[in-house]
C-alpha cells in the first residue's frame, strides 16, 4: 500500500509557519488538526490532553462533532485513547470497533470511522495526551505516517509544557503538565523547605525543533555520537579504571548503547522526517523512556538511567554543555533536586540560598546526607523520578520529617506548610530556652552533648546550641572543598581558626578519611569493588606517612599552647594505632628540636567502627587516652550494608539487638578501663536511638547542631535509671520481646519523655 502521507518534512514546515502565527492557543491547535488531516489524508484528527484529574479532554478535532471539544473525556485507562495513554505506546488498527478496548462517544460522532491511529504526546517520557488520526476505510497506517504523527506529537507537547494550553484549561481542571504530585522517599535530614526547584544536573531545553537542512542535521549527529564514542573510549582505556570489576562492567554497558545501530538508526530516522539532531535524541530517547518506565523487571528499569544519561550526554554535545547554576545564581529559596551528588558539590552551592534538597538515590548515612545535616538542610532520598517530574522553577515543599515532597503543590497544602515552618520556628526557639540548661536527667545523671562539625561555618552553632565541644570536627571537608591539596600553613591556619572559635571548649579532631567514596578531585582515585572497606582513612595515611605527617605537624602547631584531642579512623588492628602515635611523637620531637611550641597535652584516640576492633578492645584500652564510637561505618560493617546503595541501606534496624549489644560491650569495657567513650554518628542525634544509647550507659554524645536542642529536651525528662532497668533486660538472649524501637516507642509514651 502507498502511503498517503505528502511528507513529513513537509507538515512540519506548515506546523513551524502555525506556531509562528500571533494567535490564540484554540485557534493555532485548531489550524493544527486541520493540517494534519489534510496531511495524512485522514478524514479526523483529534487532541486529546491530560487533565490533572486523569481524564483525557478532547482539545481539538478536525472531522467530529466540533461541539464535543471540551466536552468529550475519557479516563486514563478507558477506551483506545485511555488504553495509548496508560501504555505510552501507538495503537494502528484498520478495524477500530472490532478492539476489545474500544469505547464509543456518542457525542463525537465518530461511529463513521473504522481505522485508527493514536499516538501518546510525550515529553521527557510523559504522557502529556493523545493525538488520533481516523478514516472510514478499513485500513493500516504505514510506518512513516506513525513517524509523522509522532512527530507532529512532540510540538504540541512543547505547546503544552510551554503553558499555552493552560489559557484555554476548563475552569478547576489544570493540565497533568502542571498538577500536584505528592511522592515519598526516606527522611535523611529533619526540617521544612517550601521553595522552587533547581536542577542539579539541568536538563538541556531543546526549542529548535524542525530542521531547515536535512543533510547538515545528519552530519551534526554524526560528530556528536563520534566525540561521545571517543570520550567513552578513552574513560574505558584509562589507568584510572580498574581492568576488571563493576566499574568497568557499568561502562562497558554505557559504551554499548553508544555504539547501538538500532538506537542511531531511530534518531536518523527522526532527522530524515524533519526534525533537528538534538530534537530527534529527545524524541527518541522520549520514547524508549515511557516504554521502559512501564517495564517490571528491575535491571531493564536501572538501564533506563544509562540511557537518559547517554541522551542527555548527546544532546549536550550538539547543543553545548549545560551547567547548573552558580551560587550567585541560585534563587533565593532554591530547592535541588538531583538524582544523586557528591558532599563536595553540595558544598559548592553555599548554605545560604538552599532551603533543601532532593534526592532519587541517598541513604542516611551516605556523606551528602552527613554534610546535608551538619549544615541543617531538610532532606528527602530515595524518591523515584523526581528528575523527570520536576522541571526547573516548579514550587516544591521537602518535608525532612516525614520523607515526603510536594511537587507543584497545591495552595492548601502550601498554606498548611507555612503553618508548620512557623510551628518548627516556635519550637526552635523551645529549643534555644534550653541551650543554657544543663544536659542532666531526671534522676541527676549529667551528659556531654557535643556537636560534629567539619568546618569554619559550622562553629558558631557551638554557642548557638549549646554544645559542650566538638565531638568530632571532619578534617577531609576542608580537602573536599579545596581545587588543590591544602598545604601545611593552609591547614594550620584553619585549625587555630576552629580552636579560637571553640574559644577553650574541647574540641576533637580526627585525621584525614579520605578514600573510599570521599574522593578528593585533585588526588588520584583508586578502583575498588568494595572502596568503603579498601584504602582509605588511616590505611591511606600510613601507605603515605607523608600525607599524615603534614597534618599531624598542622594539628601540633596549631594547638601549640592548647589541648589537642586526635582521634585516628578505621582503625581495625591496635598495631595501627600504634604506628599512627609514633607518626605523632615524631613530630612532636621534630618541633621541640626546632624550639617550635607544642600543645599542653595531647590526647589520642581511635574511632571504633571496625568491628574486629570489639575483640580487641582490652587492648587498646590499654594503649588509648580515649576511644569514639562512628555508629555509621560500625552499623554499616556490622550489618553488612554498603551505606550507598540504596536497596539495603535501610533493611537493618540501627535498633537491632544484636548491634546493641556490640555497643553495650564497648561502653562497658572503657567504664571498666576508666577510658573516655563518646558516641558521634547519627544514632546520637535521633531522639528515639539516643534514648536506647543511654539505657545502654553512654554519657557522652556528639552529634549535629540541629540535633542538640530534641536530645536535650529528651534528656531531661528521661529517668535513666528507670529506661536502663527496662531496656538491658530485653538484650539478654531468650527475653520475649525482640522489637527494641516498639519497646522505646512505647516507653516514652508512658512515661511522657519528649520525642
Amino acid at each position: 500500500m502507498r502511503s498517503n502521507l505528502a511528507g513529513p518534512r513537509l507538515l512540519l514546515r506548515r506546523l513551524r509557519e502555525v506556531m509562528a502565527e500571533p494567535i490564540k492557543a484554540q485557534e493555532r491547535l485548531d489550524k493544527i488538526v486541520v493540517l494534519i488531516a489534510s496531511n495524512v489524508v485522514a478524514e479526523v484528527c483529534s487532541v486529546y490532553i491530560l487533565r490533572a484529574d486523569g481524564v483525557l479532554e478532547l482539545y481539538a478535532t478536525e472531522g467530529l462533532n466540533r461541539e464535543a471539544v471540551h466536552q468529550a473525556s475519557l479516563r486514563v485507562g478507558q477506551g483506545l485513547v485511555g488504553l495509548i495513554a496508560a501504555e505510552a505506546r501507538p495503537l494502528n488498527l484498520p478495524n477500530a470497533r472490532a478492539h476489545p478496548g474500544f469505547a464509543y462517544l456518542p457525542e463525537t460522532g465518530e461511529e463513521a470511522y473504522n481505522s485508527f491511529l493514536g499516538v501518546p504526546i510525550l515529553r521527557a517520557g510523559r504522557t502529556l495526551g493523545v493525538l488520533v488520526v481516523q478514516n472510514q476505510s478499513h485500513r493500516t497506517y504505514l510506518e512513516d505516517e506513525v513517524e509523522a504523527l509522532q512527530t507532529t506529537a512532540m510540538v504540541i507537547a512543547e505547546m503544552v509544557a510551554a503553558g499555552e494550553l493552560e489559557a484555554i484549561a476548563q475552569k478547576d481542571t489544570g493540565l497533568d503538565m502542571s498538577r500536584p504530585i505528592h511522592a515519598n522517599g526516606v527522611a535523611l535530614a529533619e526540617g521544612v523547605g517550601l521553595g522552587h526547584v533547581v536542577l542539579h544536573e539541568p536538563r538541556v531545553v531543546v526549542t529548535n525543533l524542525i530542521s531547515e537542512d536535512t543533510d547538515a542535521e545528519k552530519t551534526r549527529l554524526d560528530g556528536a555520537i563520534n566525540r561521545l564514542r571517543l570520550s567513552i573510549d578513552d574513560l574505558l582505556a584509562s589507568g584510572d579504571i580498574a581492568a576488571m570489576g563493576e566499574h568497568r562492567d557499568v561502562l562497558e554497558a554505557y559504551r554499548m548503547f553508544a555504539y547501538d545501530r538500532g538506537w542511531i538508526r531511530k534518531i536518523e530516522e527522526a532527522i530524515r522526517n524533519g526534525l533537528t539532531a538534538e530534537a530527534a535524541v529527545e524524541k527518541v530517547q522520549s520514547d524508549m523512556r515511557a516504554r521502559m518506565l512501564r517495564q517490571t523487571d528491575p535491571y531493564l528499569r536501572e538501564r533506563l538511567h544509562d540511557l537518559d544519561d547517554l541522551a542527555h550526554r548527546l544532546i549536550r554535545e550538539l547543543m553545548g554543555r549545560g551547567h547548573g547554576p552558580t551560587p550567585a545564581e541560585l534563587p533565593q529559596d532554591a530547592i535541588i533536586v538531583a538524582r544523586n551528588m557528591g558532599a563536595a558539590e553540595l558544598l559548592d552551592y553555599g548554605r545560604d540560598r538552599i532551603r533543601a534538597l532532593v534526592l532519587e538515590e541517598g541513604g542516611p548515612t551516605s556523606h551528602v546526607t552527613i554534610v546535608g545535616r551538619a549544615l541543617g538542610i531538610p532532606m528527602v532520598g530515595q524518591v523515584d523520578d523526581i528528575v523527570s517530574l520536576a522541571d526547573a522553577g516548579d514550587g516544591i515543599i521537602v518535608d525532612g520529617d516525614a520523607g515526603e515532597v510536594h511537587l507543584r503543590p497545591a495552595q492548601d497544602v502550601e498554606n498548611a506548610y507555612a503553618e508548620k515552618v512557623r510551628f518548627r520556628a516556635r519550637r526552635q526557639a523551645q529549643y534555644r530556652r534550653l541551650r543554657n540548661k544543663p544536659s542532666v536527667t531526671k534522676d541527676g545523671v549529667e551528659f556531654s552533648l557535643q556537636m560534629n562539625a567539619g568546618l569554619l561555618v559550622d562553629l558558631p552553632h557551638l554557642a548557638e546550641a549549646g554544645a559542650a565541644g566538638v565531638g568530632l570536627f571532619r578534617t577531609e571537608l576542608q580537602f573536599m572543598v579545596a581545587s588543590s591539596f591544602p598545604r601545611m600553613r593552609e591547614q594550620q591556619a584553619q585549625y587555630e581558626q576552629v580552636l579560637d572559635a571553640a574559644d577553650g571548649k574541647p574540641v576533637t579532631f580526627r585525621s584525614l578519611d579520605i578514600g573510599g567514596d570521599k574522593v578528593l578531585p585533585y588526588l588520584r582515585s583508586i578502583q575498588e569493588e568494595n572502596p568503603a572497606m579498601g584504602w582509605r582513612a588511616l590505611r591511606l595515611g600510613l601507605d603515605r606517612p607523608g600525607l599524615l605527617r603534614t597534618q599531624i605537624r598542622a594539628l601540633l602547631k596549631a594547638a601549640a599552647g592548647r589541648d589537642l584531642k586526635l582521634m585516628f579512623p578505621m582503625v581495625a588492628d591496635v598495631s595501627e594505632f600504634m604506628r599512627a602515635r609514633e607518626l605523632v611523637e615524631k613530630e612532636l620531637k621534630h618541633l621541640r628540636r626546632h624550639n617550635h611550641a607544642v600543645p599542653e597535652k595531647i590526647r589520642l584516640g581511635v574511632m571504633v567502627e571496625v568491628p574486629s576492633l570489639l575483640f580487641q578492645l582490652d587492648e587498646l584500652l590499654a594503649q588509648v587516652d580515649f576511644v569514639s564510637v562512628g555508629s555509621n561505618d560500625l552499623f554499616q560493617f556490622f550489618c553488612a550494608v554498603d551505606r550507598g546503595n540504596t536497596r539495603v541501606a535501610d533493611r537493618f534496624d540501627t535498633l537491632n539487638i544484636g548491634f546493641l549489644r556490640a555497643l553495650k560491650r564497648i561502653v562497658d569495657k572503657a567504664n571498666k578501663a576508666h577510658v573516655p567513650v563518646t558516641l558521634c554518628g547519627e544514632l546520637a542525634g535521633r531522639p528515639l536511638e539516643a534514648m536506647a544509647l543511654v539505657g545502654l550507659g553512654y554519657r557522652d554524645l556528639s552529634m549535629s547542631p540541629a540535633s542538640l536542642g530534641p536530645i536535650k529536651a529528651m534528656l531531661r525528662s528521661l529517668d535513666a535509671g528507670r529506661l536502663s532497668a527496662r531496656l538491658l533486660p530485653r538484650l539478654e538472649p531468650g527475653h520475649p520481646e525482640a522489637n527494641i524501637r516498639d519497646f522505646l516507642k512505647r516507653y516514652a509514651s508512658e512515661m511522657d519523655v519528649a520525642l
